[in-house]
């Protein structure tokens, strides 16, 4: 992902203000390592900072139309843009940048062409003819993005914080799929997807069109001109993203360049959960498969550059976002500059542990809504800023606009959780990829169970955090935690680590604010208190202790379920298990 910064509207248009803007654009370099640029028209300055993926060679921006008149600056990817560049036969492009057809859709459609683009984006447009601006963010919000504003009246955008938080009076979150138009001077909603209601849908599933919809999400993000990878978990969600990608490789423009041998990554401590499921799914696949090891040490080490290039003090985000930071760092030394990841899936699916106790088919799909809508202030966040912190891009098929609307439409029922007929969580997932003529992946790893990835990277990861945080925070600061912290307060000794770092970083008022409150996105939320007041006891914010859905209760000796049908149990140790995924026989999961 690249990085931008613009200033709009400001009351100086100096040389002083110029390099003002280059120094504040240095800040975003991180994410785009290759080349820098900048335009100015009079009060307006637009920066960027390049990562170059498609036509690394002419692609620099900023990107202009024709005539010059209109200014693009772009984080993004547009997988359609070959499909559009032919629906605007009269337009003559300057690069083959995948971004320079955005210029010549607002030439030809005005401000409504955003909805035409397929892919992940942040930019700014400034159109010098009548002086106006207009600003966007993709659907979900993979791409990070953050608006400021000025004493002076001026308009900030920055693709982080860090780029506007020292010379904003107030900056803010840039709400994913928005415009912000200065000649309405505010926000209009252009993405509008039936789901976005909650509407509850009724299509009836079809376990082929969801793989096909997938695998077209998939395909779309083999577009690239430089060497790529998957990250690779073992879990379900890498899995399949590993699967379809080895499978449709070979023939695409990437294998042209790059052969048809797919790199896969993995980070975990010696002997982690991940690094052995992983291992296994790549030597299914035949993947060149690289893992990454890191110790307690190497991650607390590593935290405060972690707050500050994700921006966050969310205690379960800064836990996961950790070992991706570690990971991309030494996936970026061997030459990679993108890799296709697995996040988004939980969200639409289900797949978090609570989902085990919605009260019926309403109540889940609701809270999956809610799940996606809130995506880009945890995984969202997580995947693009850790990556982008060493020149990665990371790319997110099962966020794709068109997969959503697939999955989002089909009637929740089918996604319910129901042991007592076989259904695990992500069921429907599971079972539209389950191809006995053509396995994508064998049983035992398409049905294996969920674990979470701060624990599956090493189970004395999050506990060796625990321990750092309270070697720093006393009983008595965590007491007068709400004095000091009256917004969102820490109510462990780890958030309260985090804060004091967060807060050494990002000072002002607005940081604070970014950060949402309340439970995560991965734990136990408003639904899940809801649905099971025993949720309110877990201490854990992200679910470790599982409160009872982790794993089916079963007999070791005989791998078979018990007799009295209770419910999945807590974690209790971390050998293989076994669980009935369906009328057929048990199949080992990794815990």
């Amino acid at each position: 992902m690249c990085g931008i910064l613009a200033v709009l509207g400001c009351s100086d248009d100096s040389q002083a203000k110029r390099v003002r803007v280059l120094e504040l654009s240095r800040r975003l370099r991180h994410r785009g390592p290759d080349w820098s640029g900048l335009a100015q028209h009079g009060n307006c300055f637009l920066s960027h900072q390049r990562l170059a993926i498609i036509d690394p060679a002419s692609g620099d921006q900023p990107l202009y139309n024709a005539d010059g008149s209109v200014i693009v600056t772009v984080n993004g990817e547009i997988y359609n843009h070959e499909e559009l560049r032919k629906s605007l036969p009269n337009h003559s492009f300057r690069t083959g940048s995948d971004c320079d057809v955005i210029a010549h859709l607002y030439e030809e459609h005005g401000e409504d062409f955003i909805d035409m683009l397929d892919g992940v984006f942040s930019f700014v447009l400034l159109d010098t003819r009548s002086n106006t601006f207009l600003v966007a963010r993709d659907a979900i919000g993979v791409t990070s993005l953050y608006i400021g504003y000025g004493i002076d009246g001026s308009i900030w955008v920055s693709s982080e914080m860090k780029g506007l938080n020292d010379d904003c009076e107030h900056f803010e979150p840039f709400p994913p799929g928005h415009l912000y138009s200065s000649k309405e001077h505010g926000f209009r909603r252009w993405y509008n997807p039936p789901w976005f209601a909650e509407t509850v849908p009724s299509v009836p599933y079809d376990p082929l069109v969801l793989r096909k919809a997938f695998e077209d999400a998939v395909v779309k993000r083999l577009m690239t001109d430089v060497p790529f990878g998957v990250l690779l978990s073992g879990g379900l969600d890498s899995s399949l993203v590993a699967a379809v990608t080895a499978r449709h490789l070979a023939g695409s423009k990437a294998a042209d360049q790059w052969g048809t041998h797919l790199h896969s990554f993995c980070v975990g401590m010696k002997g982690s959960p991940d690094l052995k499921a992983a291992k296994e799914v790549a030597d299914y696949l035949g993947t060149v498969h690289h893992e990454f090891y890191f110790t307690v040490q190497d991650g607390i080490d590593a935290i405060e550059d972690v707050i500050y290039h994700i921006e966050t003090y969310d205690v379960t985000t800064i836990r996961a976002s950790t070992p991706m930071f570690l990971m991309s760092r030494k996936i970026k030394s061997l030459g990679v500059k993108m890799v296709i990841s697995g996040e988004g899936s939980d969200e639409i699916f289900g797949g978090y542990l609570y989902f085990h106790k919605a009260p019926n088919k309403e109540e889940f799909h609701r809270e999956t809504c809610r799940k996606i809508k809130a995506l880009h202030q945890y995984d969202c966040l997580r995947a693009n800023k850790a990556t982008s912190a060493w020149g990665l891009e990371a790319r997110v098929p099962f966020l794709d606009k068109e997969f959503i609307n697939t999955a989002m439409s089909i009637d929740p029922a089918w996604k319910m959780i129901q042991p007592d007929i076989g259904r695990m969580e992500k069921w429907i997932l599971r079972k539209a990829f389950d191809d006995e003529e053509e396995p994508f992946l064998p049983k035992h790893i398409l049905y294996r169970q969920k674990e979470q990835f701060s624990d599956g990277v090493g189970y004395s990861w999050i506990d060796g955090l625990k321990a750092h945080a309270a070697k720093h925070v006393t009983d008595k600061m965590l007491l007068n935690a709400k004095k000091i912290y009256p917004h969102n307060t820490p109510t462990t000794k780890e958030g309260y680590y985090y804060r004091m770092i967060f807060e050494r970083f990002f000072p002002q008022n607005s940081a604070r604010l970014t950060v949402p409150g309340g439970p995560s996105v991965a734990c136990s939320t408003a639904a899940a208190l809801e649905w099971d007041a025993k949720w309110s006891s877990n201490p854990d914010p992200s679910g470790r202790a599982a409160l009872g859905v982790h794993v089916a209760a079963f007999d070791e000796k005989n791998a078979l379920p018990l007799a009295n049908g209770s419910a999945p149990l807590e974690i209790i140790d971390k050998k293989e298990r076994m669980i009935d995924i369906s009328a057929g026989p048990a199949v080992a999961i990794s815990t």
